[in-house]
């Protein structure tokens, strides 16, 4: 069965250690070389559906970084010496 690599630094890491997550932009490297490979339509049924659930607990991964990024941020925002949750605002750009 196919599946595409992750990058990792899986030879840093002592062998009776749990595989480590992989970092944001390595979850989504993954992710968007699982689409292209999809995206060809070359790759027999098994194959692809390997990759695709690959694909989502890589997005899984990434939705995960994210929420967490958030509550960062959210606990970083002051108003008045009190920290406060508040939406970010999207940039001018993304609207």
């Amino acid at each position: 069965m196919e599946t595409a690599p992750v990058a990792s630094d899986a030879m840093d890491q002592p062998a009776d250690s749990p595989p480590r997550a992989p970092s944001f932009e390595e979850a989504l490297e993954g992710l968007e070389a699982i689409v292209e490979r999809l995206e060809t339509g070359e790759l027999p049924l098994e194959s692809a559906l390997a990759a695709f659930e690959q694909g989502v607990a890589l997005s899984r991964c990434c939705a995960e970084q994210l929420e967490h990024a958030e509550r960062r941020i959210a606990e970083l925002v002051r108003a008045g010496g009190v920290l406060v949750a508040r939406p970010l605002e999207p940039a001018e750009d993304d609207a």
